[in-house]
């Protein structure tokens, strides 16, 4: 048995600290071991930013990952050589890497891989299987044909990940439901469109989640060839939180140590925040007998200490416990209103409070929700505005067309490309007119209001100014006082007047009349009708060259509009700078699956048939990657932290001050969206046996006792904050209620 360590504990009870311990004790060691590796194999690993001989750190998510690689760079000084990456980002590099040995194994064509995003999986998947949707073949009650889609894809990555051949698909739905979601020919038909989505995608070079896992632990991970050149590469392993790791990392990790590789594995037993979304963590748990040495470390952090097996008594077995009229401490208080809005504006009044009290700073305080919606998350944000308290969402999971900046370059796109009409309709287009139009500074001088006598000597002497003298106008500070401030040159009411009067519908070629189509044009103003001349006279210039074959591409076309209209006078906020970022790099990868489409399997649509369907494809409310990187530079903002309970304990934080938004829900039982559909099946534990009510209601209430303890560690104050109606007008009567009643309620 290798010298390997295994530590348990709760959360902040200093896992990492130790892990990171560890990581020091093996660093020199690791380094001075020879490996032997070909020039091109160098190359690659150099490739993906690693050196041969070093450790493999593994963290739970990206935002993790980045944070463990920072402190052990810091702690080690830079000077010890280790690969930092997630679980399924290592299967993917090696899948990458060893592409032509799966070639070899799989007998592939030569081409070489490309991951398909989930947003662009759906579609392709959907696309194949449009046969079956149409016939009904592939149909549940009350599910709508993309999500049937999404399901099944989704079962295929739950396979995958817990070490389960496609194949074996059907009979785990089927007896794990026992009729129950289903039928013996739908999970069948999803077995069969599976293996043919597989045989798909491998054929074209496309990769999954799905596939990727499966590659790697179905042919990969069994070769010979491969072991011998992972662990002539890797003689370490760090792994973080591995609580949230999926059943196949076991694999992985058992061959390591197996040949003599050090490893050292923290995992907390509140923890398995991935536990509905193919994380196993009872079954890696069993990987601490295969460890030399096991550490616990006892002893709990924050209110858990405190109160956390009260709350688990009260919310777990409130039949029994409630009626002793127990009492949580002052450090846990209510604040229940009757209605919802009522709640959002008191739980916003009593943060502002204690800001400006400073009893507390604003980067201290989290709201946490079961499900944290648009309306919470705007009433919050703005109620705290009101008195300079910034709130912050934490890794905000919203779709691209929820920014109106998108929208309006989605409907720049339609009017720019032939056929597109249809998606260009007069809300969209004053939309548009309203985002473009916004301009930074308004020169003075380009209005006929205000004429300076410097302008007008200008004008004189030169009447066609050379960019020199453009430049000394910029210096001079006569003309900086020449320019105001004009945030919206086309407002909302001026862009639907224009919109009414000017756009001209038509299926293939959408027009913006010239500004003189409106009767009354000259009540819209000068800055309006300037700059709506001027976005009407970029879209025919961009038409043009479409026309000519002079613009290469929609991507092009995009970059041209936000380097035009959108950053070229003024600087976005990061939210903002992040949606133009994820959707070029969405545009990006959905071209570039696009041209190997078209290679493949060539049609006479052309760029208008991909523009309509990636238009359409956002405009259903795909939620797509957040882009790269995952985290603004520079310090943490001094904000208040909005979160829902997967995305908060997924990032591991802590606040002095935790606010539990809706505690009376009774989505803090259910899984929520942070649960795949058949997730249970494809634990290893479950494998073979039906899924019935009693294991669904364990399962919830050890998913709460999980939510309770872990969250209890990660606060010093907590406030239970209730209303009595639900959004929809219905009572709650959720399993916190217990907790909520035996609190001191809070009075404003």
């Amino acid at each position: 048995m290798s010298d390997s360590i295994w530590i348990v504990g709760s959360a902040r009870s200093g896992k990492t600290t130790r892990l990171i311990e560890q990581f020091c004790k093996r660093s020199p060691n690791v380094k001075s071991k020879p490996v032997k590796l070909s020039s091109s194999e160098r190359t690659g690993l150099r490739a993906i930013g690693q050196t041969a001989g070093s450790i493999l750190v593994l963290a739970a998510n990206g935002e993790n990952r980045l944070e463990l690689a920072d402190r052990i760079t810091v702690t080690t000084g830079a000077k010890s050589a280790f690969h930092s990456t997630t679980p399924f980002g290592f299967f993917e590099q090696e899948v990458m890497l060893f592409w032509p040995l799966l070639i070899q194994l799989l007998e592939l064509k030569t081409q070489f891989p490309l991951r398909l995003q989930p947003e662009t999986e759906l579609e392709l998947a959907a696309r194949l299987w449009q046969p079956e949707l149409e016939e009904g073949i592939l149909r549940q009650p009350g599910v709508s044909p993309n999500r049937m889609v999404r399901r099944t894809l989704d079962i295929f990555q739950l396979a995958a990940v817990s070490g389960t051949p496609t194949e074996e698909i059907p009979a785990i739905l089927e007896q794990g439901f026992a009729g129950e979601n289903g039928s013996s020919s739908l999970f069948a038909s999803m077995g069969e469109l599976l293996l043919r989505w597989r045989e798909w995608c491998l054929a074209r070079g496309f990769l999954t989640y799905g596939i990727i896992s499966e590659l790697y632990w179905r042919y990969l991970l069994k070769d010979s060839t491969y072991q011998q050149r992972l662990l002539d590469r890797y003689h370490a392993i760090i792994a973080d939180d591995a609580d949230d790791y999926p059943a196949i990392c076991r694999d992985l990790f058992e061959l390591m140590l197996d040949r003599g590789c050090a490893g050292a594995f923290s995992y907390n037993p509140d923890g398995g925040a991935r536990s509905g979304l193919g994380a196993d963590p009872e079954y890696i748990a069993g990987l601490a007998a295969r460890c030399k040495r096991v550490e616990r470390l006892e002893g709990q952090t924050g209110l858990a200490e405190e109160v956390g097996e009260l709350a688990i008594n009260l919310a777990v077995n409130s039949y029994i416990f409630y009626p002793l009229n127990l009492s949580m401490p002052e450090s846990v208080r209510s604040v229940s209103t009757t209605s919802r809005a009522q709640l959002l504006r008191e739980t916003a009044e009593i943060i502002a409070e204690a800001v400006k009290s400073k009893t507390v700073q604003p980067q201290e305080i989290a709201v946490i929700a079961p499900g944290m919606d648009a309306i919470a998350r705007y009433s919050l944000t703005e109620i705290l505005a009101r008195d300079g308290i910034a709130a912050e969402p934490l890794n905000d999971q919203r779709p691209l067309s929820s920014s109106p900046t998108i929208r309006s370059l989605l409907t720049l796109l339609a009017l720019v490309y032939p056929g597109l009409g249809r998606l260009a309709d007069r809300d969209a287009v004053a939309e548009m007119l309203v985002v473009l139009g916004s301009q930074k500074y308004q020169e003075l001088e380009d209005s006929e209001d205000i004429e300076s006598p410097f302008n007008r000597q200008s004008s004189t002497d030169n009447p066609q100014p050379t960019i020199l003298n453009r430049q000394s106008k910029i210096q001079n500070p006569i003309n900086l006082k020449s320019k105001i401030q004009n945030l919206k040159s086309i407002d909302p009411v001026r862009a639907g007047l224009i919109a009414d009067c000017c756009f001209c519908p038509d299926v293939e070629k959408p027009q913006l009349l010239p500004i003189t189509a409106f009767p009354r044009w000259d009540r819209v103003g000068h800055r309006a009708a300037a700059a709506y001349e001027q976005i009407v006279a970029w879209i025919e210039d961009q038409r043009s060259q479409q026309q000519q074959r002079l613009l290469p591409s929609p991507l092009s076309l995009l970059d041209r509009a936000i380097q035009k209209f959108l950053i070229s006078d003024r600087y976005l906020p990061y939210d903002q700078l992040a949606a133009l970022r994820e959707l070029m790099e969405t545009a990006t990868h959905y071209w570039q699956i696009d041209a190997r489409m078209q290679r493949l399997e060539p049609n006479t649509g052309g760029d208008s048939e991909a523009i309509a369907r990636f238009i359409q494809l956002l405009r259903r409310g795909t939620v797509t990657a957040n882009p790269f990187p995952v985290r603004p530079d520079g310090s943490a903002s001094k904000a208040v932290t909005l979160a829902n309970i997967f995305q908060y304990r997924s990032s591991r934080r802590a606040h002095k001050w935790h606010f539990w938004l809706d505690a009376g829900s009774p989505l803090w039982l259910s899984g929520g969206a942070a649960t795949l559909f058949g997730a249970p099946l494809f634990l290893q534990s479950q494998l073979g046996r039906p899924w019935q009510t009693e294991d669904e209601t364990a399962a919830g209430e050890e998913r709460l006792r999980r939510i309770l303890l872990d969250l209890l560690s990660r606060c010093e104050a907590l406030y239970l904050c209730h209303s009595e109606l639900a959004t929809n007008g219905q009572e709650q009567t959720g399993p916190l209620l217990p907790l909520i009643h035996s609190s001191k309620l809070l009075r404003i």
